[in-house]
């Protein structure tokens, strides 16, 4: 059995046993993380843009403003009150709201759609740079779909393990938000709701389906954590 280190190859805090019994206290799983994540990830993927396309077809640009206004906050909401933090869900909803106001000015369904499709450019840039710095923000994340212990946060697998993920994330984000910043500008918006629905949730699932393979994976065959991960 090889002890876990940290950044700086110090043992972490505390005892071996006390972290095995953290890491084991919830059961690795890709199955279990991606059944219990996946449809909220897809809800805030997608979930905004589709029900503001339904608002804007049955009522109009304001309608469908409010509708996928008050669809984000409720999906906020839920997770507050599940006693998650909600990260991804909070921000979808600033990000609606910020469109909600772009869109109630400029009175055009097109302004109202660009943040979002800005927002994926900013992410995409942000997971790359996050890399750069050494603070993967994938592994942020990766809060929301499983407790890592504050050992393992520290140490230098979940550094690298999310490096790699948070690099495949960026680079699918801005090939994202390349296709429907082309799509908003020359196609109709029927046209972009299908391009987002395309490049949404099935792109989204497959990221996220990788990703969980790919973290647990990597865990499970790292010296530093592979001795304390189940499978189920």
């Amino acid at each position: 059995m090889t002890a876990p280190q940290l950044e700086d190859g110090s043992a972490p805090n505390g005892s071996v046993g006390v972290v095995t019994e953290e890491l084991e206290r919830v059961k690795v799983s890709v199955r279990d993380i991606l059944v219990g994540s996946g449809p909220r990830v897809a809800r805030d993927a997608f979930g905004p843009v589709l029900v503001f396309y339904i608002g804007y077809k049955l009522g109009g640009l304001i309608v469908g403003i409010v509708v996928a206004t008050v669809a984000s906050l409720a999906a906020w909401l839920y997770e507050r009150r599940r006693e998650r933090s909600g990260l991804l869900a909070w921000l979808t909803l600033l990000i609606v709201v910020v469109q909600a106001l772009v869109g109630v000015v400029a009175n055009d369904a097109r302004a109202y759609l660009a943040p979002a499709v800005l927002a994926t450019l900013t992410w995409g840039l942000l997971f790359i740079g996050s890399v750069v710095i050494g603070r993967p923000l994938a592994g942020l994340f990766a809060g929301e779909m499983y407790p890592f212990p504050p050992e393992v946060r520290a140490s230098r697998t979940f550094r690298r393990v999310f490096s790699v993920v948070s690099l495949a994330w960026g680079t699918i984000l801005l090939s994202r938000s390349g296709v429907r910043l082309g799509a908003l500008s020359e196609s109709s918006i029927d046209a972009f709701v299908l391009v987002s629905a395309v490049t949404g949730f099935p792109l989204t699932a497959g990221m996220m389906s990788w990703s969980v393979w790919y973290a647990v994976r990597a865990f499970r065959r790292s010296e530093e954590w592979g001795w304390a991960l189940t499978d189920t």
